[in-house]
This record gives structure tokens, sequence and C-alpha cells, in this order.
């Protein structure tokens, strides 16, 4: 029976993040992972497999529709579905093969297995028992369904099964247009799918600025996505090679059926603690099934942590991350903090689109009458050159101290911009210490400058 400091049972981006931290303040650190790999849902099968695959699908869609008008003239590639498909492998592996890299550098055992919490302070990884002054659960989250539909992962697939069909399908429904169900309707929409992407609430990807979801649905639609919003999926029927989708709109009407080859249920996910025992130890969970940590990832029984996708808040990995260094440093007897008024959130489709902080909509109905400076891409030399001038930047300020309080970004590399507003915010800086900041030109960078302008003055380039 081994001993260690620290046990963290998964090792997605939370866990092996907070192993690593853990291994360098010296703490004798354990992960266990029954996956062949490291790297949990993230690195094998959700955000980095989607990311190559809407890599390749965007330079597929260019080569089809924007060469030509550069002067790059020839025939359109072909798409070889399995060569994409091993490239998409390739680069998991990669990653995950990086990340055990990490683990030997750091002297991080991985005890290969699922485990069980018999009792505070032991975990049960297959006839074994190993004892850790703390442990952590950092098991993540699972795809979640709706009544009526059942995935399959053949014909009905989850966010899993899409990234490793056998064929391109013909008809793809997506049921959800959240982050997941969009991403994977870009890339299948690319490679020729007719996509129907349905949505129960009134816009698309659900609780974001109402800006954003108004010009992110046109500009999908736009690129061939039919999406229906308000829509009520009553279930799915599916048999070998086909579904049908049946669905009723929510402010009245028959029920309409959709013929699809595939569908993906892209409603959410989940968190996943099965087996662990958590119930039996008397660890307190919430109403929707996360485990209850308080102010330090604590759960109500001492010596076991939580943190990721299992616990409250955003199901994003570099909240699990942010959360697993914090929690690293509070294990070895220092201070660790989340702000978790500063956490971005990414889709990345072309364009991208980023926000962080505070919406509009939320502060007006708060009472408050925000500072709102806009700029178009259509008014920044870098995104029309490129062909990607249909978005903008979005800043929201307070009206009396112009601090920033939020922001959205659709555009190019808006995944990447947003950090600027988010380090500004880190640091409580107003609309004005950026509009103050230098901007290299020509830049996209330049169109947060100007929206920040835009809370005072007046941006120059509109």
């Amino acid at each position: 029976m081994a001993s260690y400091d620290v046990i963290i049972i998964g090792a997605g981006p939370g866990g092996y993040v907070c192993a690593i931290r853990c291994a360098q303040l010296g703490l004798k650190t354990a992960v266990v992972e029954g996956r062949e790999t490291l790297g949990g849902t993230c690195l094998n099968v959700g955000c980095i497999p989607s990311k190559a695959m809407l890599h390749a699908t965007h330079m597929l869609h260019e080569a089809e529709h924007n060469f030509a008008g550069m002067g790059l003239k020839g025939k359109s590639p072909s798409v070889d579905w399995k060569q994409m498909l091993s490239y998409k492998d390739e680069v998991v592996s990669q990653n995950t093969g990086g990340i055990e890299f990490l683990f030997k550098k750091n002297k991080i055992d991985w005890i290969k297995g699922w485990a069980s919490i018999p009792e505070a302070g032991k975990v049960k990884v297959g006839e074994d028992v190993h004892e850790a002054k703390n442990i952590v659960v950092a098991s993540g989250s699972e795809p979640a369904s709706i009544p009526g539909v059942e995935i399959d992962e053949k014909v009905v697939v989850s966010s899993t099964g899409a990234l490793e069909l056998p064929k391109i399908p013909k008809k793809l429904a997506v049921i959800g247009a959240g982050v997941i169900g969009l991403e994977l309707g870009s890339v299948y929409q690319r490679l020729g799918a007719e996509v129907t992407v349905l949505e129960y609430m009134d816009a698309i990807t659900p609780g974001m600025d109402a800006d954003v979801q108004r010009t992110f649905k046109r500009i999908l639609e736009k690129q061939g996505l039919k999406i229906i919003t308000g829509a009520a999926v009553q279930g799915v029927e599916a048999t070998k090679t086909k579904a049908k989708v049946s669905y009723k709109m929510k402010k009245g009407g028959e029920e309409e059926v959709l013929d699809a080859d595939i569908v993906l249920v892209a409603t959410g996910r989940k968190p996943y603690a099965d087996g662990l025992g958590l119930a039996d130890l008397g660890v307190k969970m919430t109403e929707r099934g996360q485990v209850a940590v308080d102010d330090h990832w604590a759960t109500s029984v001492k010596g076991i942590y939580a943190i990721g996708d299992v616990t409250p808040g955003p199901m994003l990995a570099h909240k699990a991350e942010d959360e697993g260094m914090a929690l690293a440093e509070v294990l070895a007897g220092k201070h660790g903090h989340v702000n978790y008024d500063v956490i971005p959130g990414v889709v990345y489709t072309t364009p991208e689109v980023a926000t962080v902080g505070q919406t509009e909509d939320a502060l007006k109905a708060g009472g408050m009458k925000p500072k709102v400076g806009k700029f178009s891409f259509m008014g920044n030399a870098r995104a029309k050159a490129i062909g990607q001038a249909e978005g903008f930047v979005k800043i929201i300020a307070h009206p009396e101290t112009d601090r920033i309080l939020g922001a959205a970004i659709i555009g190019p590399a808006a995944g990447d911009m947003i950090h600027e507003l988010c380090v500004a915010m880190e640091f409580g800086a107003s609309a004005q210490d950026v509009a103050l900041t230098c901007h290299a030109h020509p830049t996209y960078s330049e169109a947060v400058r100007e929206a920040a302008l835009a809370c005072g003055d007046g941006p120059i380039h509109a």
C-alpha cells in the first residue's frame, strides 16, 4: 500500500494541472486514471480533437470559397475522411503523450484503473488500497441527453461519437445550439452535410450577449446551417442507418419530423462521479448532482476536495485548471484563489466568439445602465484583408468608474484577443486604460482599442 500527500482522481485538465502544481510545490502526488491515455475528455474526445477538425474543415472551406479570389487557382481538394480522422487522432496522441511526459518529469505516479473512496484518506484501485492525506475528486463530466432521446453512439451520437463517424453524413440533425452543437455542426456543414440545428431556447448560445447571439446566428445561417430556435424536441426514432427527430415549436403548432442520417445530441453535460462512493461517505451534493464545495474546494468530508466539472460553475477546461492550481496552493499551505468573474468562454467556429464577465442585459436587469463601446471589424484593415469583417468587439464598462465589467468579441482570433480584456479586468482597468494603450497596426486587436475608445469620445475608424 503506497502513501501520498495527495491522490487526485481523474487526469483531465483539472486533475493533471492540480497534480503538476502539487508536485512542483513538493507534495508526493499520484493520479488515478482509468483511460488508456491522460488528458480526460478534453484532450481525448473533446476540446482538442474538435479543434483539429475545425481547423481542417476551415482550410477546406477557404480552398473551396476564398482561394480563387486571392489568386490561388486550381482544383478544390477532395476529402479523404479516413486521413482527416488520422490527423485528428495524431493531434490527440501528441497532446496526451505530452501530459505523460510531464508526469514523469514531475515524478507523479499514474495509478492506472478506476477509483473508489472506501473512507477518507484511502483510495481503492482494483484490489489495491492507497493512503493519502488529501484526496481530490476531479472526475469531470459526461454528455447529458433529454427525455425521449437515447444515445447509441452510432446513429444518435454525443460529441464523442460525432468525432469518429465512419462516414460523413448527408443529413445531420443537431439538438442544442450551444458551443458543442455549433462547433461540430460547422465541421460537418463544411464537409458537405445538410445540417439542421434545433434549439429549445429562443436564441442560440443561451446566456450569451444578445448582440452576439443575433449576429452569430445570421453569420452561421449565411454559411449554410439551418437553425430553428424555440423548438422542443419530443423524441428521436432511430433505425440502424437513419433517424427521425420529432419536435414542436414552443409557440404552438403541429408536431414536425426531421429526417437525418445522424443525430448529434449536444444538450450539455452532467457531473460524473459514478463508482467513487461519495454518497456512502456522506459527501454533500447539490440539487443538480454536483459535489458541493466551500471557498477552498473542500467537500463536507474532511480531507476530500473536488474541482472542475464535477463541482458547480461553468463546465470549462480552463476553469478546472484554475481550480487545480489554486487547490494545490491550498494543500501546500499557501493561498489559492480563482476569480470566477474573469473566466472567458470561447466558441471555435469561424468567426470565433469569445466572452468574459457580465453581459449588458444582465447589468440592465440589475438596475445599472452600463457604458457600452462597440466597434465593427468592418473598420479593421487586417480583418478585411482576410475576408472576416462581419463581427465586432463590445466592451461593457461601469457608468461612473469606467471599470471594464465584461466584453464580447465575434470575429477572427476572438478566443485569443479576449485575454487582453481578461488581464485588464484582473487588474481593475478602465476602458480608458485600454484606449490609451498603443496597439500594433495592422492587427485584429486594434478593434479592441477602438471599442474601448467607443466607451469614451468615440472610435477613430467608425
